[in-house]
């Protein structure tokens, strides 16, 4: 019940993940990201396992043709799921299983993979590919909610519209952006406000955090102060 697209920022290296639907709090199940390694998204009748062992395989190296595989053939309820894998390197694998309701279906292109069941037609997945495309001149998390908007303008999930999710992960093993819609009329335009607001201070305060090459970040308040400001006169 549920279209998700899996992408990675060719400048950066950062995986990222939105997704919408309408059921409640999408962001707690589908998405699944691997710093360096690669995201997943189960969704359809969810099972959370895809996502638990599905990161582990994505850093034991797997291809993702290979996490499909063995995720589903464990799995007796397989042809209620759907799965979409990208890996680091940009290879792309998915499931969507003979009972998912239609319109169901995936797609991939350079850099991304889209994946969607009860839609309201193929077009939601095509016009989310467009728009990713075509706005590549966009900053990464702006880029996937312009991509899902566009699959919302197309019809979107067939019963309607409530949660939205969106993450991104850079080379850190925390999310640089983990943002939740759970239950809002309309989902995707919330999760658009409070990307705008993230940068304001999160996506400035997160440099100063631990790092491995720097574990300890930067504690001096002052130090953190001051780089915030800089950060809001320059958007000013």
């Amino acid at each position: 019940m549920t279209w998700s697209i899996i992408a990675k920022d060719d400048l950066t290296g950062r995986i990222g993940i939105a997704v919408a639907t309408r059921f409640f709090a999408v962001g707690a199940r589908v998405p699944f990201i691997v710093a360096g390694h690669g995201g997943i998204a189960t969704q359809a009748l969810v099972n959370p396992y895809y996502g638990i062992d599905g990161v582990t395989l994505l850093r034991d190296g797997r291809h993702p043709r290979e996490i499909v595989q063995l995720l589903t053939s464990a799995d007796p309820g397989r042809e209620s799921r759907q799965l979409h894998v990208l890996d680091h390197n940009g290879q792309i694998a998915a499931h969507t299983g003979r009972d998912c309701i239609d319109w169901c279906g995936h797609l991939e292109g350079r850099g991304f993979s889209i994946a969607g069941n009860m839609l309201a037609g193929p077009q939601v997945l095509n016009e989310t590919a467009n728009a990713f495309i075509a706005s590549h001149a966009l900053p990464f998390a702006e880029r996937l909610i312009a991509a899902m908007k566009a699959g919302e303008a197309a019809g979107g999930d067939k019963r309607g519209k409530q949660s939205a999710a969106l993450l991104v992960h850079g080379k850190e093993e925390w999310s640089e952006l983990d943002l939740r819609v759970d239950d809002h009329p309309d989902p995707l335009a919330e999760l658009e406000r409070l990307e705008g607001v993230s940068r304001k201070h999160w996506a400035v305060f997160r440099q100063f955090m631990p790092t491995r090459d720097n574990p300890a970040g930067i504690t001096d308040r002052a130090t953190i102060d001051a780089g915030i400001a800089t950060a809001l006169a320059n958007q000013t």
